[in-house]
């Protein structure tokens, strides 16, 4: 299988057998500024203390406001009129988080400690607004994703590892460069099959990069065996998950190597169980989602021509807005179907009008939207030579005997090359009685 092969030279088979040990004991202070990038911790390991910060992931930093701006979110979230979000969440006892997360139908391991919890209380109290908005985009999305994980038979949890990658912001974008809703990297996504290139970003088309998300964390889980190595994994890199092992002696349990990660994904695995906590018992700490008008249906025509999206809103009265929405893959507005067959995504009652209208579609506006020129004549005409006029008043100098170029250059401060140029000299050879001119 080519993805296996691939995969393989990506990751490095980990030895070494799965340990078992004591939660650290962590004391977890959050910064009161609602933008905080980082969560101060206080890690107690084997008697020894030592103060750090974790990395929150950058899905819990972005502000409500860049969430709701999505064209769907917009157009089908709403804050429901009898929505009853309280601003107070209630205190639950550390015993009742450890009866509710054992009570998630999950495969994976969600064990509960000090560090997921301060990540559930950052989700119930700070960020209650953001978890009211994913409650309900959720609707738009998880139903792709439970689809992609049941068919390759991996645990229906991780449809929540979205809410960690991106927040569920299908426009989400890290430092890094990592795109869309599972957050690919330009490489491991051409790994598996999602189309990258000038025109089309396919990271960014939710039903093709969760299918493509749903074969890499597949192929993690084969080497690792281990489902918080394999989102840990899939937050980091292989690479920085196979080094933390090597130099914990081959321990291949998230919770033995935590301390050997990098910041963010120190607080990864965390965050993702409180985010599956938050996404189930959203109720208990007073959280209401918005309320989600279930978009309308949608179908796919294939595109074998060049097309601007300008083209088919004027023809098929569709907003520009909502034809971006609905096909983000296409990072110019511009469908290069000229090249190769691809797929364009329009409301199910505006396929049939596209389909009957499209010759005039291809022709509308198409010199004005594609005016790329395809060939080029290169004119085969001599180069014409400029001849440089001098600037300045033409002063004479008559050359007395034993003059040089060099001192007369000297005398008026101009240099030998340009007496010879100004006189049609060709070396350094004057004859005394002889005017020489010179520009000042």
């Amino acid at each position: 299988m080519k993805n296996k092969n691939m995969i393989s030279e990506l990751l490095k088979t980990v030895n070494g057998g799965v340990y078992r040990i004591l939660f650290l004991v962590i004391t977890v202070t959050v910064a009161e500024n609602l933008n905080a990038q980082s969560v101060d911790v206080v890690v107690r390991d084997n008697g020894v203390e030592r103060q750090e910060s974790i990395d929150l992931p950058k899905s819990m930093t972005y502000p409500i406001d860049s969430l709701l701006n999505d064209w769907k979110a917009k157009t089908y979230l709403q804050l429901g009129k009898d929505c009853n979000t309280s601003e107070e969440n209630p205190y639950f006892s550390d015993s009742t988080y450890v009866d509710r997360l054992s009570r998630i139908p999950s495969v994976m391991e969600m064990p509960y400690n000090d560090v997921v919890r301060k990540f559930i209380d950052m989700y119930a109290s700070r960020l209650r607004e953001q978890v009211s908005f994913m409650l309900s985009a959720s609707n738009f999305y998880i139903p792709i994703f439970e689809e992609a994980l049941d068919a390759y038979n991996l645990p229906l949890e991780l449809k929540y590892l979205p809410v960690i990658e991106s927040a569920l912001n299908p426009s989400a974008v890290s430092r890094a460069g990592a795109s869309g809703l599972w957050q690919f990297m330009i490489g491991t996504g051409k790994i598996y099959g999602l189309e990258v290139n000038s025109l089309v970003d396919e990271r960014r088309d939710p039903i093709k990069a969760t299918w493509a998300a749903a074969r890499y964390l597949k192929d993690l889980y084969e080497i690792y065996q281990d489902w918080n190595l394999v989102i840990a994994a899939y937050n980091c890199g292989p690479g920085n998950i196979n080094k933390a092992i090597r130099r914990s002696g081959g321990k291949n349990d998230y919770w033995s190597i935590y301390n050997l990660l990098p910041k963010e994904t120190r607080g990864y695995v965390p965050a993702f169980i409180a985010a599956n906590y938050l996404m189930t018992y959203y109720c208990d700490h007073n959280i209401c989602p918005m309320e989600t008008d279930i978009p309308a249906n949608t179908d796919t025509v294939q595109v074998t021509k060049a097309l601007h999206f300008e083209q088919i809103a004027d023809i098929c009265g569709i907003s520009m807005e909502q034809i971006k929405s609905l096909n983000p893959q296409y990072r110019k507005n511009i469908i290069p179907g000229n090249i190769k067959p691809y797929t364009l995504r329009l409301p199910y009652n505006q396929v049939s009008t596209f389909i009957d209208s499209q010759d005039t579609i291809y022709k509308h506006r198409a010199e004005e939207l594609f005016s790329d020129r395809k060939i080029v004549e290169v004119k085969n005409e001599p180069a014409t030579v400029r001849k440089s006029t001098p600037r300045g008043t033409a002063t004479y100098h008559k050359i007395r005997s034993g003059e040089t170029l060099s001192t007369i250059a000297e005398r008026y401060n101009v240099r030998i090359s340009d007496l010879r140029k100004w006189n049609n000299i060709r070396n350094n050879k004057i004859t005394a009685g002889k005017r020489l001119k010179i520009y000042k």
